[in-house]
């Protein structure tokens, strides 16, 4: 997933970042501000994880996204 698209749309993915992710605070939400960097960050601290498995856990959430994207491009290459 662009993460550009994350960012830019924050304000709907902090609540699906809250879902995975609920030991995050609101104030924690709000500071991150859709940046990456700071949201690994985040989780690493409020769950006692290394870098390497915050990461991996953003990944798999990212990957999510991508799956829905490809099943919808399909779908409508179907229809068409």
């Amino acid at each position: 997933m662009n993460w550009d698209r994350i960012e830019g749309n924050w304000k709907q993915f902090k609540g699906k970042v809250k879902e995975k992710w609920g030991n995050l605070t609101d104030s924690d939400l709000d500071s991150i501000a859709g940046k990456r960097d700071q949201l690994a960050g985040k989780i690493q601290e409020s769950y006692g994880i290394g870098k390497d498995e915050a990461e991996r856990q953003l990944k798999d959430w990212e990957s999510r996204f991508d799956e829905k994207s490809s099943d919808t491009g399909t779908r409508r290459s179907e229809r068409s």
